[in-house]
């Protein structure tokens, strides 16, 4: 039984090769059943996510299969694609899945999304009937591998986005971030990214102010939350714990008389400033309020750059522990 996984670079691929191979999830099964049409295969998985796009083949003739299922793709969508296929065969095909799953293949290292996103795929190649004895063998085997990495090292220590460390370090003021209230001035995309990243851990009662209100309430409407006008976006410090400012503005907008206006108001609770705007927004001076946390984009992006760093150098140790586990597996062919 051969075993082959044909993927789209999406690193290389142009938005609109990789948006014409996309399978939508809901159709993950049935594409998988549908690839069994083609001689000398077997079994098939269909894993298509907006970083990846992958076949995984099995076969008496799966290196065959591949080449014909290349050729169909070629001829139904396009041979500009051609460039940016790759294929892995047998073991390296394998070792190919426990590193997707594990989160090695991504763009952030050790994300976590992928192993649902191939769970899901997996499953609806089982229950369509496009899988037997050696991808249900093989995925299951990567699945336990891929959280054997996650628990054994420490791929996933430390965020490495901007957004994700804004995060680690409010959980670190605050604990738990259920109930946090977030007023976000400015409404661009970094705007965006943390406070998505807050409310995803917990945070409620966002309020968006920008000198457009149409964007502001945009924003708001996006986030669950309500739109304030820039003009009145003092009014809504008292009651926050959490300010995430990225304006184009070429002066501090928050300054230390906004804050100490509202001290006495706030009962002097924590109050958690994140400046990802440059110039600054906020004036260094508010960090030295007493109950304040000030971070700008330089703290933040260092913090993400050691997590990074500190990710890298465990891949080796992942590699280790992917080659250990797929000894066990002795799949045929490989």
């Amino acid at each position: 039984m051969e075993l082959v996984c044909v993927g789209l670079n999406h690193r290389t691929a142009p938005v609109e090769v990789r948006e014409r191979f996309a399978v939508s999830t809901s159709k993950l099964g049935d594409s998988a059943k549908d690839l069994l049409a083609i001689d000398g295969l077997a079994e098939s998985v269909v894993l298509s996510t907006c970083n990846r796009t992958e076949f995984y083949l099995a076969g008496d003739h799966a290196e065959e299969a591949a080449a014909e299922l290349r050729r169909k793709l070629s001829q139904s969508h396009g041979a500009e694609s051609d460039p940016h296929w790759y294929e892995h065969h047998r073991i390296s095909a394998a070792r190919h899945l426990c590193r997707v799953v594990s989160g090695l293949d991504s763009m952030v290292l050790g994300e976590t999304e992928i192993f649902g996103q191939t769970k899901e795929a997996y499953r609806q190649a089982l229950a369509s009937g496009a899988t037997s004895g050696t991808l249900n063998k093989l995925f299951q085997r990567a699945f336990a591998v891929g959280k054997k990495v996650r628990t054994d090292t420490r791929i996933q220590e430390g965020a490495t986005s901007v957004a994700g460390a804004a995060v680690e370090l409010a959980e670190k003021i605050f604990g738990k971030l259920a109930g946090c209230r977030v007023v976000v001035i400015g409404a661009g995309d970094m705007s965006r990214q943390t406070a998505q990243a807050l409310v995803s851990r917990g945070a409620t009662s966002v309020f968006v102010t920008n000198r457009s209100f149409e964007k502001a309430e945009q924003l708001a409407t996006e986030m669950g939350g309500r739109a304030v006008r820039f003009e009145e976006w003092q009014a809504v410090l008292a009651g926050v714990d959490v300010v995430i400012s990225s304006t184009s503005a070429p002066h501090p907008v928050v300054m230390p008389h906004h804050i100490e206006a509202v001290r006495r108001v706030r009962k002097f609770r924590p109050l958690f400033l994140i400046d990802i705007a440059v110039p600054r927004d906020i004036d260094p001076a508010c960090g030295n309020i007493e109950e304040v946390y000030l971070y700008d984009i330089d703290t933040l992006e260092q913090l993400a750059d050691e997590a990074r760093i500190r990710r890298q150098k465990q891949i080796a140790e992942c590699d280790r522990i992917i080659d250990e586990e797929l000894r066990k597996l002795n799949l045929p062919g490989t």
